[in-house]
């Protein structure tokens, strides 16, 4: 049973950096593909960050040059490093995976999501 557990979320100010952590378990082998999605309140669920099992990444343009993501293999963790934080990054995140490639990263296309963990941002 594929588990994924988030870490690292918290209170930032504006410009502030955050570095979230999604540990996972229960994988059959390492071709799954991993992302970080979010959801504010009031909003969709909306693709932040992917990154396949070959290591190629794709970021939404929201975040793109403020956001990174990586995986360590090795440790089974995937990381969402934030920096340049602004208030509209607020929402919940969640850690994501799927079997096979992102071909559109959207919620429908997950096959096991984490739990979450909050973000905040005040201005």
């Amino acid at each position: 049973q594929v588990q994924l557990v988030e870490s690292g979320g918290g209170s930032v100010q504006a410009g502030g950096s955050l570095k979230l952590s999604c540990t996972a378990s229960g994988f059959r082998d390492r071709l799954y593909s991993m992302a970080w999605f979010r959801q504010a309140p009031g909003k969709d669920r909306e693709g932040v960050a992917a990154i396949e099992s070959d290591g190629d990444t794709g970021y939404a343009d929201s975040v793109q040059g403020r956001f990174t993501i990586s995986r360590s293999n090795a440790k089974n963790t995937l990381y969402l490093e934030m920096n340049s934080l602004k208030p509209e990054d607020t929402a919940m995140y969640y850690c994501a995976a799927r079997a096979g490639r992102w071909l559109l990263l959207r919620p429908e296309a997950v096959n096991h999501w984490g739990q979450g963990t909050q973000v905040t941002v005040s201005s």
